[in-house]
């Protein structure tokens, strides 16, 4: 895909560095329940069943990416970052067959095209340089009636506020596209790359010290129903490709 030459080159080295020279809490695996949870919600959003071939865009050191392969999604990580991709099969150790891809998303070649039964991401979709290049190679990358589906934050939700400006290794900068992550933003985006998109899910509602406790997800789901909607931190924006 042509790149638009319109600083492409510095966003991308910016967010390589910006993950890559800090302990980011974000990018941490632990197969908890909150973890799980996300992943829980984007297989049923985005109808992904164990077996399927997956891209995961913006992998990292595989936070959500092993809790895939553990549920028996055929999983592949994509991200602009060898150096966490490295450390991904370090810490994989064999135990999965992971295929990785070190480049972005704009740049996958031709013969990945319509290979994926779903491309999904967990957070980076506010990290990308411009939503309309990434999201029409996501349409491109899956099958005929694949799912693209993205699980971002909600920047209506002040926590997340809060969490950006008082965590250290965390900075405005790398995360300024969070006011992007509007359903009136993101599924325009979706339908000029050709895609069809459905509605917008939001859930979540404690952090996670609480969430993984006994009672944090029964008691999470119960603040879901009441709680308003528009508010809640978490949001899966998700389409399938045409017919």
């Amino acid at each position: 895909m042509k790149r638009d030459g319109q600083g492409v080159e510095a966003h991308n080295e910016f967010q390589r560095s910006y993950f890559e020279r800090a302990d980011h809490r974000t990018l941490r695996r632990s197969g908890s329940v909150y973890l799980r949870r996300h992943v829980e919600r984007m297989m049923k959003y985005a109808v992904i069943e164990p077996g399927m071939r997956v891209l995961e865009v913006g992998c990292g050191l595989g936070r959500y990416t092993f809790i895939l392969a553990e549920l028996g999604v055929q999983v592949e990580g994509l991200d602009l970052s060898p150096q966490l991709l490295d450390q991904l099969q370090t810490i994989n150790a064999g135990k999965y067959d992971i295929p990785t891809h070190g480049f972005d998303l704009v740049d996958a070649p031709a013969e990945m095209f319509e290979t994926f039964d779903a491309v999904i991401g967990f957070f980076v979709l506010h990290h990308v340089h411009q939503l309309d290049p990434c999201m029409q190679m996501a349409a491109n990358l899956v099958k005929t009636n694949g799912s693209v589906c993205f699980l971002e934050p909600n920047p209506l939700n002040p926590l997340y506020w809060a969490q950006i400006t008082l965590t250290p290794e965390m900075r405005w900068e790398g995360e300024k596209g969070i006011w992007k992550m509007y359903p009136d933003v993101i599924f325009p985006s979706m339908e000029r790359a050709g895609l069809r998109p459905q509605d917008v899910e939001r859930f979540g509602f404690f952090p996670p010290f609480v969430t993984n406790l006994p009672v944090g997800p029964p008691l999470e789901s119960a603040m879901e129903r009441v709680f308003w909607n528009r508010a809640l931190p978490f949001q899966l924006f998700g389409s399938r490709s045409k017919v």
